[in-house]
């Protein structure tokens, strides 16, 4: 398990950042100058290229939201004018995608920070520009609300998830984190509309479908099946759309539906997070014909706290994953739990994606509980699988997610060679189909970046650098 530091602080990550930081402002450009767009959005890296590849277009945003992030850490106009041109120039066909469930990617990455930005007063305000990123954002998450499949009512209780490309059987726990173009699009007053001119609750769509990957997606060691243990997650889950019933644990970039794709995992501890944060931000009366708060908080803190305990009890002692808990071949590097990971093997690919979207659900999650004690010094605690109150429990993810940023801010997961287009090494996109650049002599891939690594790891190191300048706290629905 993650050997958690109990000591570190933000500050002591300072000069890693400030390394970071240069070696992001290097790469956004070496992008910007050598790779042509035409081809699509890049994807992943091959012998240190980024190249694309024709499955969905869901990583455009985090190539221009990269250099917006850059902006904000650093203060460098020319990324702003990067990220506000390319989102202009690039991004228009992204939010009214209709085959995607990907919105919370593209277009909170771009229109959403630049908005953020602009609320936070870090750059002048604009009042056609802010009615421009608004309109962005209220479609998008209309659009994404579209993709609705409602499912088996439970005691008269409407229930219902967003399905993914794979159709409208499929629900994938990555599509959390696509639940903030919802929320962002209903805080920001939008009306959205369906046939006959009914009004559909884009607040209550968001709930529902975090419900549905709480109950679904996310295991907590209650009998499901032969598998079910406390915070693991299934990639899909699969329903019968006619009769609305759940029917099975599926898998499409892990291993099987009954291990643990890490990245989905990661998607699921940080989706949980941010989105206990918002649930926080609104009316008790809002939420009152939708479950109501105390119910609400409740199913969320409860993934959020078996995902990041999953985490941390199941991967290597520095914080950085192999790419699926059941991956076949784990076995054959021993005990790999008890000692850091090992990019470089002959067996499994190790994710550091997965570990940089990981550390900001620690770190938020860890936020949010210590926030709660401070805020109810009398309420009595919640005791977790970890047999820590809300306090220690808070404790111990924010640590742990400090931990595993301060891993990936380090070789051998940061890239410094000035000819790799890459930000983040090791990370690992759809190892059963075979897509992730094996190098000449080994068995295994390794060695390469991905554009939503990258991403995810410049939006961890702006939290924590936030942490250390006291800046404003980082969260999505700051655009609103």
């Amino acid at each position: 398990m993650i050997h958690v530091n109990p000591s570190i602080k933000p500050a002591d990550l300072s000069s890693k950042l400030q390394r970071f930081w240069a070696l992001s402002a290097q790469k956004i450009n070496l992008i910007e100058q050598q790779y042509d767009i035409s081809n699509g959005s890049p994807v992943f890296t091959m012998q240190g290229r980024y190249t694309t590849r024709g499955w969905t277009e869901w990583t455009q945003g985090f190539q221009y939201g990269s250099a917006i992030l850059q902006f904000d850490a650093t203060g460098q106009d020319e990324f702003l004018e990067l990220g506000r041109q390319r989102t202009i120039e690039c991004m228009a066909p992204h939010v009214s995608h209709v085959g995607v469930h990907d919105h919370g990617f593209n277009n909170v990455s771009t229109y959403g920070n630049l908005l953020r930005l602009m609320r936070e007063g870090k750059i002048p305000y604009n009042e056609w520009e802010k009615n421009f990123y608004e309109l962005a954002l209220k479609v998008s998450g209309a659009v994404q609300a579209n993709r609705w499949t409602p499912t088996r009512e439970r005691a008269g209780t409407p229930a219902g998830f967003i399905h993914s490309f794979n159709g409208p059987h499929s629900l994938f726990v990555d599509t959390i984190r696509s639940c903030r173009s919802l929320v962002i699009s209903y805080l920001l007053g939008h009306t959205f509309q369906g046939e006959g001119d009914v009004r559909i609750n884009l607040l209550e769509r968001a709930l529902l479908h975090i419900k549905a990957t709480a109950d679904f997606s996310v295991y907590y060691g209650e009998g499901r099946d032969s598998y079910d243990v406390w915070g693991r997650t299934a990639h899909e889950s699969i329903f019968n759309v006619t009769d609305g019933n759940y029917r099975c644990p599926n898998s499409q970039q892990g291993y099987t539906g009954f291990s643990t794709w890490t990245r989905g995992l990661a998607w699921a501890m940080c989706g949980f997070a941010e989105e206990l944060e918002a649930l926080a931000t609104i009316h008790d009366d809002e939420l009152a014909g939708l479950g109501g708060r105390e119910a609400l908080e409740a199913m969320m803190l409860k993934a959020a706290r078996a995902t990041c305990d999953f985490y941390i009890a199941n991967t290597p002692t520095d914080g950085v994953p192999y790419w699926d808990t059941g991956a076949p071949n784990l076995h054959k590097l021993g005990d790999y739990l008890d000692r850091p990971a090992k990019p470089v093997n002959d067996h499994e690919p190790v994710d550091s994606s997965a570990a940089a979207i990981a550390a900001q659900g620690l770190l938020r999650l860890g936020n949010y509980l210590m926030n709660k004690q401070r805020t109810n010094p009398d309420q009595v605690p919640d005791v977790g699988l970890l047999g820590q109150t809300n306090w220690q429990a808070g404790q111990t993810y924010w640590q742990a997610g400090l931990t595993v940023l301060g891993t990936l801010l380090d070789e051998p997961y940061l890239s410094t060679d000035p000819q790799h287009q890459g930000l983040l090494l090791h990370s690992i996109y759809h190892r059963p189909n075979g897509w992730d650049y094996v190098p000449r002599g080994s068995k295994i891939p390794y060695g390469e970046s991905s554009m939503w690594g990258d991403y995810h790891i410049r939006e961890a190191a702006l939290y924590v650098q936030r942490a250390i300048d006291q800046a404003p706290y980082y969260l999505f629905f700051n655009c609103v």
